[in-house]
């Protein structure tokens, strides 16, 4: 039961997240007069779905909570555009006789209002920028506001040390339940940074650590065990040998409001950086594609982490929002970031490029994502 309450509790956020990006793209629209026929969560069949009388845009939940879309008209040039149905109603009853008509006497169809609004090939370019990231801006401040809670109601994540390895270089100033603020004067929040401050030193090196020790702070020495060598940005077993420990567990630290709200603000651009960071290193081998994962991967490390505690639940949901702002911003084709290309292109030109190429483009592009999903969850099964 905790199993399947995690992997609800991991389709909830992913819902939501999507919901939010898709609000995005939906209230820039509104606010700069873009014609919007729909505006749907998930894909596939409709599970539920209705149009508003008031500006005859359709509002659906479909089946597979994987993704979404808001729907401008005239988005795709080259869609051919379908009459705007009235909740897919039965043909006009002119081609019934009056006799019929009255024996049948069917129900009265409601008349709903065509949207109102331009084409969104027709907005002007800045416009059209401002709406595609507009998704992934509610996507970051999103996953900001659940940081700042994380870190105001609960506390910031930090690491805390668990107990000293015997070794030749092991620094006596350690001692367990110290918690790390700092390390050679630079401030951590993920891992990463900590392989940042320590990258390149060699062994029998000392390094200074910020630590938090019975409720004070302190600054210790500790001498390096081993050369800080790191293969990749998930090399932890290089980090604690060369700090000389066998481990550490993750505790909570709860400051001040400004500092909490500064904080928040760091660590969410720490998550966004170590996400450009992991896909660098996947670019050079320096990370497998077996350290990615797909739509079920992500929904399984989800559902874990989600069914952990509270703690555990707002990171991974803002982990989440702050990769789904960066990853989108990308200059991939189908994604957001590469239609912000195009709308630069036609800005600086004066003329767009051929839509019938940028969309074989995106089409190609959304194409190979979903392959590479797929292929990345397969890796991860494998392994």
């Amino acid at each position: 039961m905790k199993s399947i309450g995690g992997i609800l509790l991991a389709v909830v956020i992913l819902l939501v997240m999507v919901t939010i990006h898709e609000f995005g793209h939906y209230i820039a629209g509104k606010i700069l007069n873009f014609k919007i026929n729909e505006f749907s969560v998930g894909f596939g069949p409709a599970i539920f779905k209705k149009r508003s009388k008031k500006t005859g845009e359709l509002f659906a939940l479909r089946i597979i909570p994987l993704g979404g879309y808001c729907a401008f008209d005239g988005e795709d040039e080259y869609e051919e555009e379908q009459p705007q149905s009235q909740e897919e109603e039965e043909p006009f009853a002119e081609l019934k006789t009056e006799q019929t008509e009255q024996a049948e006497q069917p129900p009265r169809q409601e008349e709903y209002p065509e949207p109102k609004g331009e084409r969104f090939n027709d907005q002007a370019p800045w416009k059209r920028i401002i709406v595609l990231i507009a998704g992934a801006t509610m996507n970051y401040l999103l996953a900001l506001l659940l940081i700042v809670c994380m870190f105001g109601f609960i506390g910031q994540p930090l690491y805390e040390v668990t107990a000293p390895r015997e070794g030749k270089y092991l620094s006596p100033a350690y001692e367990v339940g110290d918690i790390i603020e700092s390390v050679d004067g630079e401030k951590v929040y993920l891992i990463t940074d900590y392989i940042d401050a320590l990258n390149g030193k060699r062994k029998g090196e000392e390094v200074e650590i910020g630590v938090i020790r019975n409720g004070e702070r302190a600054v210790i020495k500790v001498t390096l065990e081993q050369d800080a060598d790191f293969v990749n940005m998930s090399d932890t077993g290089t980090l604690l040998g060369a700090l000389g420990l066998d481990g550490l567990k993750t505790v909570t630290v709860k400051s001040g409001f400004f500092q909490t709200v500064g904080r928040s603000f760091v660590y969410s651009w720490k998550i966004g950086g170590t996400v450009l960071r992991s896909l660098g290193e996947l670019l050079t081998g320096k990370l497998g594609l077996d350290a990615m994962g797909g739509p079920v991967t992500t929904i399984t490390v989800t559902a874990q982490a989600a069914s952990s505690g509270i703690l555990q639940f707002l990171n991974i949901a803002a982990l989440i929002g702050v990769n789904l702002a960066v990853f989108n911003l990308l200059p991939i084709p189908a994604l957001d970031g590469c239609k912000v290309i195009f709308c630069l292109i036609e800005w600086i030109r004066k003329k767009p490029v051929n839509r019938k190429v940028e969309t074989l483009i995106h089409f190609i592009g959304i194409i190979l994502l979903f392959g590479f999903a797929i292929l990345v969850d397969v890796l991860q099964w494998i392994t």
